[in-house]
């Protein structure tokens, strides 16, 4: 009997042994929430490539918790905000599923927000750069960027078309909530001194087959460079349009950065070496440190077979993304639970993340929730391989 008990015995105790490593072992969650399948975006797979460059190095080092991996769940919207409103309440739903990283779509993100705050979902914005995505009024506030904001985009492209020699300059928006969250920028920079001054102000609707009319109304109104709020398809149609005009009524065109998460190279084709095109990134591999390049080259080698950083697409996106998702799993060990309002105090406390993007000492407090400041702005171009090099 004794030894029937003592079996008894080490079996139960075998099983909870087992019990509590698959517990340890079960997935943390990361949601995205993403333009897959729109046609020509490249910036939802920019993203997400950043994520598992990031989980695959995490979890060799032994994951979160103690032990447990971390996964991805993504989901699409195809830049539609009724799908990302469902695809929001489906991610609030999921066990263990931390933080949601969104898109690049302002407009999405924006609509997504009472949702977000309803369901105090964690929201983490590698790319979006509406100020209002962080500006949301939300106590305590769920979102948290990595990313360029449309207040520090604004000035740093007025700059750039003063030191161009441009005494003044012409808005070309689109009609979005991105393109009102610009407007307004613009209007705080010149309100505060700014220069060169805006002689008009010209707006486009989303999927417009031509935009040269909006254009030669900044021309006509005394424009001599350009500020642009675009996505890809329709600044690749401008740069046609502009390409096909006398060579001296090309007039600078100095971009947000939409155009950098999608195939704009390929839609623009030979017509973008005719045109004087800027845009402004927050990140170049180019001037990233060459030891945390060639490590991350390492794992999108062997995860993707991309040896070169000119091969990785949408180059903001993935090195967001991955800096995000370290500093989220530095989060999470902090809070010490998968509980996301416990992991949310806790992004306001990480400190000293080397990155790819800079060395953050702190990347958030509680009254900072946007990790990037002025001094990561850059103006890029594209070479005539279509890589982005920095212009500056």
């Amino acid at each position: 009997m004794r030894k029937i008990l003592g079996t008894l015995l080490s079996v139960l105790l075998l099983s909870l042994a087992v019990s509590t490593v698959r517990a340890e072992t079960k997935p943390v969650y990361i949601g995205l929430d993403g333009e897959f399948g729109l046609r020509n975006s490249t910036s939802a797979e920019s993203i997400e490539r950043g994520i598992l460059a990031a989980l695959d190095e995490i979890n060799t080092a032994g994951g979160v918790l103690g032990g447990r991996p971390l996964a991805l769940v993504k989901k699409e919207h195809r830049s539609i905000a009724a799908r990302g409103i469902k695809n929001i309440k489906e991610f609030a739903v999921i066990p263990d599923l931390v933080a949601v990283f969104g898109g690049r779509f302002s407009p999405v993100v924006i609509e997504e927000l009472p949702i977000l705050k309803e369901t105090k979902t964690l929201f983490l914005a590698p790319w979006s750069s509406a100020d209002a995505i962080v500006d949301n009024g939300m106590v305590p506030n769920y979102s948290f960027r990595l990313s360029l904001r449309d207040s520090l985009a604004m000035p740093k492209m007025f700059e750039y078309a003063r030191k161009r020699g441009a005494r003044k300059v012409g808005l070309l928006l689109t009609n979005t909530a991105w393109g009102r969250s610009n407007l307004a920028s613009a209007e705080r920079h010149l309100d505060a001194g700014g220069e060169p001054p805006v002689v008009a102000t010209a707006w486009y609707n989303w999927r417009d087959k031509s935009l040269i009319d909006k254009y030669e109304m900044l021309e006509r109104a005394g424009a001599e460079a350009i500020i642009m709020v675009a996505n890809d398809d329709e600044a690749a149609v401008l740069v046609r349009e502009l390409a096909a005009l006398p060579r001296e009524r090309r007039l600078p065109l100095i971009s947000h950065w939409g155009v950098t998460g999608g195939d704009f190279v390929g839609q623009a084709g030979e017509a973008l070496r005719e045109v004087d095109f800027t845009v402004i990134q927050t990140f170049s591999f180019f001037k990233a440190d060459k030891a945390m390049v060639d490590r991350v080259l390492g794992v999108t080698e062997r995860l993707f077979g991309i040896r070169r950083v000119e091969d990785i697409i949408s180059p903001v996106g993935f090195a967001h993304a991955y800096d995000l998702t370290h500093i989220l799993a530095r989060a999470i060990d902090l809070a010490g639970t998968t509980d996301r309002a416990t992991v949310r105090d806790a992004l306001e406390k990480v400190e000293n993340y080397r990155g790819l993007v800079k060395n953050f000492e702190r990347p958030f407090t509680p009254d900072r929730h946007e990790a990037l400041g002025p001094e990561e702005l850059l103006m890029a171009r594209f070479d005539r391989q279509g890589v982005l090099v920095p212009a500056e």
